[in-house]
């Protein structure tokens, strides 16, 4: 398994499935052309493009090209690396047909593959220290973000003053405060937004 510091952007929820077997990263699933309407997806990519850069590996057919330029857009002008898969004929075990243009998807692809094109987009497992002292659940419990009266509204409040979707679970922002923050950081933040709010 490789470590990369970039989030990843696919298409649907099995290339994260897939995805997830072989990169140790942040995985953010478009759900194909709801990008289109999804502010808050698009808001996170945003971000994560601004503070980290973002790699983006759809399918290489029409629609993942679509998607990428819609990518492309929302992120403007933060980092963008663009990994692609080559065109493989055949189908995804799960569906009962072929894609409309009859090629394998991120998730029909094997650990080689995923990762040959990785390298190929200059992409390299990052020798990166590992955070040894990462934000926990216990921590969103002690700040009152999870599992307590009114945890919801704190977190969705707290999540739109440090400019995340509204809409994280507790685990989605466990991932993605560690992948921008390090604890210190967050817990000095989250106390000074949360005393503002009492």
């Amino acid at each position: 398994m490789i470590k990369i510091n970039k989030a990843v952007i696919v298409e649907g929820k099995y290339d994260k499935i897939t995805l997830s077997n072989y990169v140790d990263a942040v995985i953010i699933p478009t759900n194909g052309f709801s990008i289109y309407k999804d502010g808050e997806t698009a808001a996170l990519i945003k971000m994560f493009a601004e503070k980290t850069g973002v790699i983006v590996l759809t399918d290489s057919d029409s629609a993942g090209f679509q998607i990428r330029a819609r990518l492309k857009n929302i992120i403007g002008g933060g980092k963008i690396t663009n990994v692609y898969i080559p065109e493989i004929i055949g189908k995804e075990k799960r569906k009962r047909a072929p894609s409309k243009q009859g090629l394998l998807g991120v998730e029909g692809m094997t650990e080689k593959i995923l990762l040959e094109a990785f390298e190929r987009a200059g992409v390299f497992a990052e020798e990166c220290a590992e955070n040894k002292d990462p934000v926990t659940k216990a921590d969103l419990f002690d700040l009152g973000l999870c599992g307590g009266e009114n945890s919801a509204v704190k977190r969705k409040l707290l999540q739109q003053k440090l400019g995340f979707p509204s809409g994280l679970s507790a685990n989605m922002l466990l991932e993605a405060v560690n992948a921008l923050y390090s604890r210190e950081e967050f817990l000095n933040v989250s106390q000074k937004i949360l005393g503002e709010l009492k």
